[in-house]
């Protein structure tokens, strides 16, 4: 009689545990990677079979940077998220056939979101770092603007700062300020590697107004953004300092969308798209679209 009810209490147990296991199967697949039997041994199909199966794309995004990702307040849902990078997301779930999922949050999260596998892209003007590079997939480029690359990146100050600071050498015990994992972070770190203290943010305007607010004495940044910031904003004080600019790896030049390491099926598809998008010159043409659009909303650019 214990040796039935053992074997009835094991059963009991085996089938409470396939039921855990399938529940938790079934949660995971919904989100990330599909599970099969066969042969009687698991076999994981790649997040780009798990997309497609699903019919659904998650992409992260930081939508506080016109004109790539910004939000519409007149809008709601996800008809509020504009910007070239939002009408890149929705052109690649069109090509897949599935549904866009827009997950908005920080620079930093999206990142993180990315290394960690939770979502599916990162489309947020990402640029090529080396640290990235090794933490995720990275696409091709799809942005490259049309500045020359190597007075593409420098600092803003202070207007009544500007007899003091003319140059790396008047930075080593000032603060600089920088968005927290983009390519300008990168430059400050082995660029001046002397300066007094490195203050990051989670965005380009939060860098900007720690300057203006004297909170930070430079905010290092790409100078087109600087540039469009101190057009929508001439009361600000700030001012770009002249014949400085950051020295470029031409290896880092491109924004790119950042896919979970080792995706490298789903990282094919998206280049290919990339590829469409780049024969056809879309990519410009949504750019200077969202920028008149952030505009006609009064957003600081």
């Amino acid at each position: 009689m214990r040796k039935v009810k053992f074997f009835a209490s094991l059963t009991a147990l085996m089938t409470l545990s396939v039921a855990a296991l399938t529940a938790c199967t079934t949660a995971e697949a919904s989100t990330h990677h599909t599970v099969s039997q066969t042969g009687g041994e698991s076999v994981h199909s790649s997040r780009l079979d798990a997309i497609l199966e699903r019919g659904y794309i998650e992409v992260a995004t930081e939508p506080s940077f016109a004109p790539n990702e910004f939000i519409d307040t007149t809008k709601t849902g996800q008809d509020r998220y504009a910007g070239s990078d939002i009408q890149l997301a929705n052109y690649i779930a069109n090509e897949l056939g599935v549904e866009l999922r827009l997950k908005p949050m920080d620079f930093t999260t999206v990142l993180g979101s990315i290394t960690s596998g939770k979502y599916d892209l990162a489309i947020s003007a990402l640029a090529y770092t080396p640290e990235r590079a090794e933490a995720m997939n990275l696409s091709k480029g799809y942005y490259f603007g049309s500045e020359d690359p190597q007075k593409a990146y420098g600092l803003l100050i202070r207007q009544e700062d500007a007899g003091t600071i003319t140059g790396a050498g008047d930075l080593k015990n000032r603060t600089i300020t920088v968005q927290n994992g983009s390519l300008q972070e990168l430059f400050v770190k082995e660029q001046l590697p002397d300066c007094g203290k490195l203050n990051l943010v989670s965005s380009a305007n939060d860098a900007f107004l720690m300057v203006q607010t004297g909170r930070a004495d430079a905010a290092a940044a790409s100078l087109k953004m600087a540039q469009l910031y101190l057009d929508s904003t001439p009361e600000s004080g700030l001012m770009i300092l002249p014949d400085f600019y950051f020295t470029v790896d031409e290896s880092t030049q491109g924004i790119r969308i950042g896919i979970p390491k080792g995706e490298d099926e789903l990282t094919d598809r998206i280049n290919e798209i990339i590829d469409m998008v780049l024969e056809q010159d879309l990519y410009n043409q949504w750019y200077e679209e969202s920028r008149e659009y952030a505009k006609s909303l009064g957003l600081n650019l």
